[in-house]
């Protein structure tokens, strides 16, 4: 097994970021997302001009996971309470913090980099107050949806995420940290 380390990211991670976010945003997709789609997305929500915006959020911490000292994965978490009407109905508490990214590099599934990357993730929403972490994650991606489970995050209901123009339906999946 890989030694694995997380450490926040740094804005001149960007770049890197990047890199990683356009090499594991696929993998998460559901079921007959295009290749459009998927591009169109990364160069809109997860390019380069997007992650310093990120990394420069007060409200936003950005956590690299490394395996023998080679970035492979990241999260995102967001200490704002969520708009979304449906996130709402399930996750009221005004403290929650939102997993709003988690991916690996295929190559470090299985290693033991998502569970260091989570156990980092659930600690800095501790340091921000939060009382719940919450997610969402597609229906479909049965792969996550069994991490997901197996750290302690529950399903408390449905919201729904454009990729493309279509409407995917993703659960809400939400854990009491504090």
């Amino acid at each position: 097994m890989p030694r694995t380390s997380v450490r926040r990211a740094a804005p001149d991670d960007a770049p890197l970021l990047y890199v990683l976010a356009a090499a594991t945003f696929a993998l998460a997709c559901p079921p007959g997302t295009t290749e459009e789609a998927i591009a169109d997305f990364i160069a809109t929500q997860l390019s380069e001009e997007r992650f310093a915006g990120y990394l420069a959020d007060a409200a936003r911490d950005v956590l690299i996971v490394e395996a023998d000292d080679e970035p492979v994965g990241y999260s995102m978490l967001v200490a704002e309470q969520s708009h979304d009407p449906d996130v709402l109905a399930v996750v009221s508490e005004p403290s929650a913090v939102e997993l709003s990214k988690f991916y690996l590099l295929s190559g470090a599934h299985g290693t033991g980099a998502a569970a260091a990357l989570m156990e980092a993730s659930v600690e800095h929403a501790r340091l921000r107050s939060a009382a719940v972490l919450w997610l969402g994650v597609n229906q479909h991606n049965a792969r996550a949806n069994r991490f997901y489970e197996k750290h302690g995050f529950e399903n408390v209901g449905i919201k729904h995420f454009l990729v493309g123009g279509k409407r995917e339906d993703d659960y809400v999946r939400a854990l009491r940290v504090g």
